[in-house]
C-alpha cells in the first residue's frame, strides 16, 4: 500500500512538472489589492507546495483529533 502511495505521488508530481514546462508564459496574479507578474510554472510550483503543506497539516490535525477522541482517560 505504501508503494502505491509513493507511485501515485510520483505520477502526480510528474504530470504537474510536464504541465508547468508546457506553460512558460508570464501571468499576473492579483490578491487583496496586490499584483504580481510571475511565470506560470513558478505559480504552479508554489501552489503545489502550498497544497502539500496545507494537506499534510490537515491530515496531521485530523489524526491528532481522532487519536485524542479514541484514547480513554485513566
Amino acid at each position: 500500500m505504501r508503494i502505491l502511495h509513493i507511485v501515485l505521488i510520483a505520477v502526480l508530481a510528474g504530470i504537474t512538472l510536464v504541465f508547468a514546462i508546457q506553460n512558460l508564459e508570464s501571468v499576473t496574479v492579483a490578491f487583496l489589492g496586490l499584483r504580481a507578474s510571475t511565470p506560470l510554472w513558478l505559480l504552479i510550483v508554489v501552489v503545489y507546495f502550498l497544497g502539500m503543506a496545507t494537506g499534510g497539516s490537515l491530515v496531521a490535525a485530523v489524526r491528532y483529533a481522532l487519536r485524542g477522541a479514541t484514547t480513554r482517560p485513566e
